[in-house]
Order: C-alpha cells, then sequence, then structure tokens
C-alpha cells in the first residue's frame, strides 16, 4: 500500500501543515528547540504510527472474535540513540473488559502483525529526490 503525504513549511519557524488525501495536521517542534509547540513533533507522529495501527490491527481481530474488550490502551515511547544509529519502541498495551489467558497470548501476536509494526521491523530505505 503506497501513500503520499506532503509537508509544507512557510516562513513560521517549523510550524508545517502536513497533508495527505483531505487530512491535515500540524507538527512543530517544541518550545525548547525553537518552535512553538503547536503540534506534534516528528518523533511523536512516528510513535502514533505504531500506537495508532497497533490499536486498530487489535479492534479488527477483537472484534471479528467478538470478543469483551471495551478499549484498547496502546503507549508507545520512542528513544533515539543517534550516535549508536538506534532506535527503540517500546510498546505497553493494556486492555479494558474480559479476556483471559490464552486470548492475551494471542493479542501479543497480533500486535506484532500491525503493519506498521512490520515495516519498522524491515529493512528501510529511503530515496530522497530534489526538484
Amino acid at each position: 500500500m503506497g501513500v503520499t503525504v506532503k509537508a509544507i513549511l512557510g516562513k513560521e519557524k517549523y510550524y508545517t501543515e502536513v497533508t495527505a488525501g483531505e487530512n491535515q495536521l500540524i507538527t512543530d517542534e517544541p518550545i525548547d528547540k525553537g518552535g512553538q509547540n503547536k503540534g506534534f513533533n516528528p518523533f511523536e507522529i512516528l510513535a502514533t504510527s505504531l500506537a495508532s495501527c497497533t490499536a486498530a490491527t487489535l479492534k479488527m481481530y477483537i472484534d471479528r472474535k467478538e470478543w469483551a474488550v471495551e478499549e484498547i490502551h496502546v503507549e508507545v515511547e520512542l528513544e533515539n540513540y543517534p550516535l549508536t544509529k538506534r532506535a527503540v519502541f517500546t510498546r505497553n498495551i493494556s486492555f479494558e473488559g474480559t479476556i483471559d489467558e490464552e486470548q492475551l497470548k494471542r493479542l501479543h501476536t497480533i500486535a506484532d502483525a500491525c503493519p506498521v509494526h512490520k515495516l519498522l521491523t524491515n529493512d528501510i530505505e529511503i530515496q530522497t529526490k530534489y526538484s
């Protein structure tokens, strides 16, 4: 599945309007980095992708199985270590509702089947073109 996202940064320092199809969001940098903290920073957007995809993937499976889960909570912490060229995502998943140990074990497997999780654990290549 391919996606196209466009980012436009004008004269307002780091304030960036990001568009994907008909949807738009704002990104910015924190005040201590020279931004105005008007939106998610780029690392938060990256962690958001994993958190939201995980939640949606789990919801699809839970709905198909008709399990008694009221809410899915996914928290993702991203630690970036530029000197070692390593990033660590820590994902904490919890549920409100009634699930047993066997269901919980299955949901752990389903979480790892999230498309963003798969993408982030694959070999990644970035190709840059200038126009």
